[in-house]
């Protein structure tokens, strides 16, 4: 759970300079955020943000109720910039999935209070939590009759996420994207490294084969250059060519 004093759209600091977020908090929202983004960036019809404020006051009122979460996905929406996601005046819609990173201060808050609150006031279908200090402690949760159910994990530990249509799971230290297929969704850096290492090994492959033809070429002309050479002792000795084809 972030407790922020402002909305911050832009998982940045505050006007004291003091971290909102610890490093890692930013890293893996950041991760979880611009790997949807990029593996959904035909799609305009979501809106995902990381340490941003939510208000959701029955009576409309930015004062009386409102929180702060680390990472929520709301789906059947605009997708363009929000500074905070305003209940009402988005359609009454609630996020579809909640994720919050655990700490010290915050865990007994976000597996009680905020738990309690994103299934009884949210109704927030898909409910994880997970601690980035100790990868072990990782929970997700469906709304199932109104009431919170744990989800079970896949052979690898994986958490299915009917939302997103990917799992969520544990990778070097951060909670990520996963495929049907068990592949790991790429954030934008790893798009990237992937891609210029595809094109490394291509350019490696068209200068293998490049080579491959020149060598064969040059065998070629060598079995031409022989023959030539036999035919040519053949004649001096004065035997007859054709006869021998």
């Amino acid at each position: 759970m972030t407790i922020a004093k402002e909305p911050n759209p832009s998982i940045s600091i505050s006007e004291d300079d003091e971290p909102l977020e610890t490093a890692l908090h930013l890293e893996q929202i950041s991760l979880l955020l611009t790997s949807l983004e990029l593996f959904w960036d035909d799609r305009n019809d979501f809106f995902a943000a990381g340490n941003l404020t939510i208000y959701y006051s029955p009576r409309q009122v930015k004062s009386e109720d409102s929180s702060g979460l680390d990472f929520f996905v709301v789906l059947d929406t605009e997708r363009s910039p929000r500074k905070s996601w305003v209940v009402w005046q988005e359609n009454h819609k609630f996020p579809n999935i909640i994720v919050e990173f655990l700490s010290p201060s915050t865990a007994k808050v976000d597996k009680t209070t905020q738990k309690t609150l994103y299934q009884d006031t949210f109704s927030t279908p898909e409910y994880f939590w997970f601690n980035l200090y100790n990868s072990l402690e990782f929970a997700g949760f469906r709304l199932q009759n109104g009431k919170y159910e744990p989800i079970k994990p896949n052979a690898q530990g994986y958490l299915w996420s009917q939302e997103l249509g990917l799992y969520l799971g544990s990778h070097e230290g951060f909670i990520r994207y996963f495929t049907l297929e068990g592949e790991l969704v790429f954030s934008p850096q790893e798009d990237l490294a992937e891609s210029r290492q595809q094109a490394a090994m291509e350019a490696v492959m068209r200068e293998y084969a490049e080579q491959r033809a020149i060598q064969a070429e040059q065998r070629a002309v060598a079995e031409t250059q022989k023959m030539a050479a036999l035919l040519a002792k053949l004649r001096e000795l004065n035997i007859d060519i054709d006869s021998l084809l």
